[in-house]
Order: structure tokens, then C-alpha cells, then sequence
């Protein structure tokens, strides 16, 4: 029985990178042999065990071979004759394909290392092509070593493009999908997530709404550059796309919410947001009034964040903007409930003093 650590942390530490999750394979074991040292079985597709203490993945090596189309399409063997390298070979690059032992020796078969230094995304073997969710990940990849000079290989670009056209990336759950999505999109560099995918023709399949009209890349990238939250980048890709465009994708990937209303909201009052110091109080209103500014700040804000995003130079329509939603929020509804008003005639006193307060602020 042997124990390794594999993929990700030992490619982060040979990039000199932070290691935060270890991934631990077992070579010649049983799950009996597992069972009986004390670790605790989990998952049922193949055999992983939590270590008795630290609580830690630990997979016995195995194979796997194409069993039905998708991610999940595959029939996994785990036994003590698996070697290292059989395990190995599954993997998606060879960058993840090494493995360290205990001595800190590192084991790599495919020539992980020598790509590193390469700065190069490579497939590991041609059953790379047999898992459409790889197209996602080796673009994810590339958006989160792109400041490290990283460019993925061109027969592994061929073969993503293979993928692609076998109409495979269609089996991808919704869920598989997005959490790729939401992860590419949170790395430093995500616009470049979606330039790999239309590389390979993934993004005509995935997303076909952002293969054709305005480049929204450039706000994406200006977005990981002001650390924006995922849903302020998500709303900066989708900004060129009209509302049935964005629903049509956020139904697909079963996007959370808070993504949904904000790239909605964007589509359709981005362009009078650009135009703020020219709209009239009642249209500032009407503004305020829809993103609920009084009880929801934040999702304003963010608004105002996708918005500024995508321009290269100021954005004093911000300030301008923040500046009117103060002074609406200054009304005070106490004192108009105090006064007697309830119900539709509070709405309406609030709503009246609330223009007079925008008419003030654009007087100023």
C-alpha cells in the first residue's frame, strides 16, 4: 500500500503557487484493507475514503473506460493491481498528472514538468476526448495560468474541438456546466476562459447568444481586475444580449438568482444608466424604484459596478447615480406614516416626496 498526493497540489508546488486542497491516491490497497485502518467510505461511483483524523479524500487507484455519453458516462475499476501510472493516464493534462510521495519524490510518467516549464496545456492520451467537461476545465485553466504565460497545446486545442463538434458538450449537466462557469469566471483572467471555448467551437455550442454581436470580454476582464463578485461578471459577459438572450442562458446553466436578476437588470437599464445626468427625476425614479434601492443597496451597487466596467475611462455616472439614491433614501416614511398616510396613499405621498427630492438633487 502505497500513498501519493496527486494533481493539483503538486502542480501548484511545483509552480511555486499556494496549495490549498490535497488530493491523496492509494496504490494496493483494498477497500477492505481502507476499512480496516479506520477510514470511512464515501461516494458511490468509486471507492474514496476520509482519513480517520484529518478528514481528507483518499481514492484507490483506478480505471475507467466510456461507458455512455457525458461526464458521468464511465465504468470505473479499483483494485490493488492498479498501477500509478494506469491511474495517472485517466487524468485530463499532464500538468495534473504527477504524483509525490511521501519522501517528496515526484512521479511523473507523462512529462508534466516538463510542460510546466514549457508553460503548456497538454493532454495526458487520447481518452482526454472521451469527457466533454474537459473542453470547460482545460478552458478554466487556461483563464487561471494565463498571467503565467500558460497556452494550450495545439493537437489538445484539436481535440477539444473534436469534442465540440460531436455534439458530446450537449450531454453536460446544467449543474457540471455551471460550476465550471462560475469558477473560470472567478479566475484572474476569465475573459480568456471564453476565447479558448470559441477557439474550439464550444462556445457556438454552450453559449451560442455570445458567439456573434459586441465583445463584452473586455468589461469581463476589467470586472476580475476590480475583484468584482461573480454576479457583477456574469452580468458584464451577458450586458450585449437582449433579455431573452440572458434568460435563455440562465435557464440553461440554472444560474443562482442573484446572477439572473443582475445580468437582467443590466441589459435593460445600462444604457439610461450611461445616460443618468440627462434623465429626467421621474426616470431616475423609476430607476431607483426597480432595483428597490431603499431595502436592496448592494444590488445597486453592483449594478453601478457592471456598468462602469464596461468603459475603459471614468464613469462619473456613478457618483451621480449613488448621489440620487441617497437623496431619495433621505425621505423619511416615518415621518409620513406618523402624519396619518396608510396603504396607497403612503405609496403615493412617498413616491411624491421622493421626486421632489430628485428634482432637488438634479437642481443642485
Amino acid at each position: 500500500m502505497h500513498i501519493y498526493k496527486v494533481g493539483g497540489a503538486v502542480r501548484d508546488r511545483l509552480l511555486g503557487r499556494p496549495v490549498s486542497d490535497i488530493d491523496w491516491l492509494v496504490v494496493g490497497a483494498t477497500a477492505e484493507e481502507m476499512h480496516a485502518k479506520g477510514y470511512r467510505p464515501v461516494g458511490a461511483d468509486f471507492p474514496v475514503f476520509l482519513h480517520p483524523t484529518t478528514g481528507e479524500e483518499y481514492a484507490l487507484a483506478r480505471t475507467e473506460r466510456k461507458s455512455g455519453r457525458g461526464y458521468g458516462g464511465f465504468t470505473f475499476h479499483a483494485s490493488p493491481d492498479v498501477t500509478l501510472e494506469q491511474d495517472l493516464i485517466r487524468r485530463d493534462l499532464t500538468i495534473n498528472a504527477m504524483a509525490e510521495d511521501e519522501h517528496g519524490t515526484v512521479y511523473d510518467p507523462y512529462h508534466g514538468q516538463a510542460d510546466l516549464e514549457q508553460r503548456i496545456l497538454r493532454h495526458v492520451s487520447a481518452a482526454f476526448a472521451e469527457d466533454p467537461l474537459r473542453v470547460l476545465r482545460v478552458a478554466r485553466f487556461a483563464a487561471r495560468y494565463a498571467p503565467l504565460g500558460f497556452q494550450v497545446a495545439d493537437e489538445t486545442l484539436a481535440l477539444m474541438r473534436q469534442i465540440a463538434e460531436s455534439g458530446e458538450l450537449q450531454a453536460l449537466t446544467a449543474e457540471r456546466s455551471w460550476k465550471e462557469i462560475e469558477r473560470a469566471l472567478m479566475e484572474s483572467q476569465p475573459q480568456v476562459f471564453i476565447q479558448v471555448l470559441r477557439s474550439c467551437g464550444a462556445l457556438r455550442e454552450l453559449m451560442p447568444e455570445l458567439e456573434h454581436g459586441a465583445d463584452t470580454t473586455m468589461a469581463l476582464q476589467r470586472a476580475a481586475q476590480h475583484q468584482q463578485p461573480l454576479a457583477v461578471r456574469w452580468a458584464c459577459l451577458l450586458r450585449a444580449l437582449e433579455p431573452a438572450a440572458i434568460k435563455a442562458l440562465n435557464q440553461r446553466f440554472k444560474v443562482p438568482r442573484e446572477c439572473q436578476e443582475l445580468a437582467l437588470l443590466v441589459a435593460e437599464w445600462a444604457p439610461l444608466a450611461d445616460d443618468a445626468l440627462q434623465l429626467a427625476p421621474a426616470k431616475l425614479l423609476e430607476m431607483l424604484q426597480k432595483f428597490d434601492v431603499y431595502r436592496r443597496p448592494q444590488r445597486f451597487e453592483d449594478f453601478l459596478a457592471a456598468c462602469q466596467m464596461a468603459v475603459s475611462v471614468g464613469y462619473p455616472q456613478a457618483a451621480y447615480l449613488r448621489g440620487a439614491a441617497t437623496a431619495a433614501r433621505a425621505v423619511d416614511a416615518q415621518a409620513l406614516m406618523r402624519s396619518g398616510l396608510t396603504g396607497q396613499g403612503l405609496g403615493e405621498a412617498l413616491k411624491d416626496a421622493r421626486l421632489k427630492a430628485l428634482e432637488a438633487y438634479k437642481g443642485d
